[in-house]
């Protein structure tokens, strides 16, 4: 792997952590309006406890790696994601806290705390560890490309972009290009690989807005938030 120590690299990686920041930070509003009428209406948590669990991975691969820069925006990514779980859990209805607080348990403490009991206890060579920690980082970065699949279908079937806000698919873009790049210069393609599938697609929300420019109609406003969730859990690094 590259050097972290190297201007360059350093510079890319900084602009990384600008834009992975401002993505984690679109969920504000949402939260807020939680906040305001103390209810969380009909949003929904599991893109949040799917987010955490993006951060909490790739916080731990870069412990293992010793990456200043991907260990400090997966930090913030984890305190800022565990907000916003903390926020659901104090405003959802009972049912809906319930389901919140075992999907957290089970993924975030249970199989998260399994696998690095494993791979600190069994796998005694460090490089393997730090392999297999980045090979199940990447694989959950791949998987959740289901989360923008799922929001171009919906564009696509009602014409309409409320369901893909323009800012957020143009940072998403820019955030990939950048993190791609950053792989690269530190030769670490556990992060540059699933950021190519991240451009890709978010060139392809990006065309949305081209192809969509004037909306249909208007969505309901849990959908529209329901979307920047699956958005925001799509984020890569």
């Amino acid at each position: 792997m590259g050097a972290v120590g190297s201007p360059l690299v350093f510079a890319v990686g900084i602009l990384g952590n600008i834009l992975s920041f401002l993505v984690i930070l679109a969920p504000v509003p949402t939260f807020y309006r939680v906040y305001k009428r103390k209810s969380t209406e009909s949003f929904q948590s599991v893109p949040y406890a799917m987010a955490l669990l993006s951060a909490m991975l790739w916080l731990y691969y870069a412990l293992l790696t010793k990456d200043l820069l991907l260990l400090t925006i997966n930090t913030v990514g984890c305190v800022v994601e565990s907000a916003y779980l903390a926020i659901y859990l104090a405003y959802a209805p009972k049912q809906a806290r319930t389901f919140t607080a075992k999907l957290v348990c089970i993924m975030n403490v249970a199989l998260y705390g399994a696998m690095v009991c494993v791979l600190q206890l069994l796998v005694k060579d460090g490089e393997s560890r730090v392999t297999i920690a980045g090979g199940i980082g990447s694989a959950f970065a791949l998987a959740v490309f289901v989360a923008p699949l799922a929001i171009i279908r919906q564009v696509i079937r009602t014409k309409s972009v409320e369901f893909l806000p323009f800012w957020l698919s143009f940072f998403l873009t820019i955030s990939a290009v950048v993190w791609f790049f950053y792989g690269l210069l530190m030769k670490d393609f556990f992060v540059a690989t699933p950021n190519v599938l991240g451009l890709l697609f978010g060139l392809a929300q990006m065309s949305l807005h081209l192809v969509y420019k004037n909306p249909k109609k208007k969505g309901a406003v849990s959908e529209v938030q329901y979307s920047i969730g699956l958005l925001v859990w799509a984020r890569l690094i």
